[in-house]
């Protein structure tokens, strides 16, 4: 984004990334009407589509069923805030490494919380940002689950209660964490690139 942009609060041009999405060379299938719809709607909101949705627009089908699991567990009821969400994202993806992810999620949380540095931390590394007990138990689980899933148990859930957190919440921490765990990890097999209007957002 340019200077002047920044200045005036224009949105960055649709066609701001000439890159592809991915490493694979998958062209564009036909889009439903709805999937046209929700890529019109991402370049009139944020100025651009998203890589990963380019990325899975070769094949209408997993486009829809991705797009419809994001929008539950990212932006459906729950007993997570949107800001907590990402933030589950942010930590999974430095677990992994995922460039994608840090570069789109980092972006997100920098937005949602009105705080830049909160943003930068959380990518590098989240144990040092000054959190309340709730995010700290919350982004603890998600490291985990990330890193030593098959080391979860019991007392881990009883962690989550103590610091507030519902039943549900805990299903919803599980799934988001899941759920990224799942998209770094595709992001990695294709060498999936964040759209560079990411890095210059809400700083």
């Amino acid at each position: 984004m340019s200077r002047d942009s920044k200045a005036t609060g224009q949105k960055p041009p649709a066609q701001d990334d000439p890159q592809r999405p991915t490493a694979l060379d998958l062209p564009r299938g036909t889009l439903s009407e709805p999937m046209q719809a929700y890529f019109a709607k991402c370049e009139e909101k944020i100025g651009f589509v998203p890589h990963v949705l380019e990325a899975y627009a070769h094949d209408n089908a997993k486009l829809e069923a991705f797009v419809a699991f994001y929008n539950d567990l990212m932006l459906g009821p729950s007993g997570l805030s949107k800001l907590e969400r990402e933030m589950i994202a942010v930590c999974v993806s430095s677990a992994n490494r995922c460039y994608y992810c840090l570069a789109a999620h980092g972006a997100a949380v920098r937005q949602l919380s009105g705080d830049a540095l909160l943003g930068e931390i959380m990518v590098m590394n989240w144990r040092a940002a000054d959190l309340p007990a709730r995010h700290r138990a919350m982004l603890d689980f998600a490291d985990r689950l990330t890193i030593t899933p098959h080391l979860i148990a019991e007392h881990d859930r009883q962690a989550l209660r103590e610091a507030g957190f519902s039943e549900r919440d805990i299903w919803d921490i599980g799934a988001v964490a899941a759920f990224y765990n799942m998209s770094n990890r595709l992001a990695s097999a294709t060498d999936m690139r964040p759209n560079r209007a990411y890095h210059a957002m809400a700083r």
